[in-house]
């Protein structure tokens, strides 16, 4: 190889590496303009920018998002109505109504119900008994209504 071809390969060579060196600085002088001038953070905003997605990641907010949030908040609302008219139409109707007997039967032996919350129970009273007998109620009869 003759000593020119060498000088020329060279000076390609160099010229590529004042072409990278060009690059990167135009690189951070653009990377600089793009984050503030505070000092605290600037190493970490670089390599937020340079990232795979740069400052775009960031600013996750678009159309589509907006449009599915608002969706969302539509049902939340339809979700916030509320069912009381519908509930007491369903439990005040005739098919669902139970018998006051088993209604009582159910409250009366709930477990959770306290010692202290239990209602009296009335005393079976004896079938009251009569001091006079049959037979005295016919002789009485026969005297009181012969007389008049």
């Amino acid at each position: 190889m003759s000593a020119s071809l060498i000088r020329r390969g060279l000076e390609l060579f160099s010229e590529k590496d004042a072409v990278k060196q060009k690059k990167s600085s135009s690189r951070k002088s653009a990377l600089m303009k793009r984050i503030s001038t505070d000092k605290q953070g600037v190493q970490k905003r670089i390599r937020q920018i340079q990232r795979p997605g740069g400052s775009s990641r960031r600013n996750t907010n678009s159309v589509k998002d907006k449009h599915i949030r608002s969706a969302l908040d539509e049902y939340r609302k339809k979700q916030k109505k509320s069912k009381l008219g519908l509930n007491l139409k369903y439990f005040l109707s005739s098919a669902n109504k139970t018998q006051s007997s088993h209604a009582t039967k159910i409250v009366e032996n709930k477990p959770s119900r306290r010692a202290c919350h239990q209602p009296d129970r009335p005393a079976k009273q004896p079938a009251e008994e009569s001091v006079f007998t049959e037979e005295e109620f016919q002789k009485f009869q026969k005297e009181y209504f012969s007389n008049l």
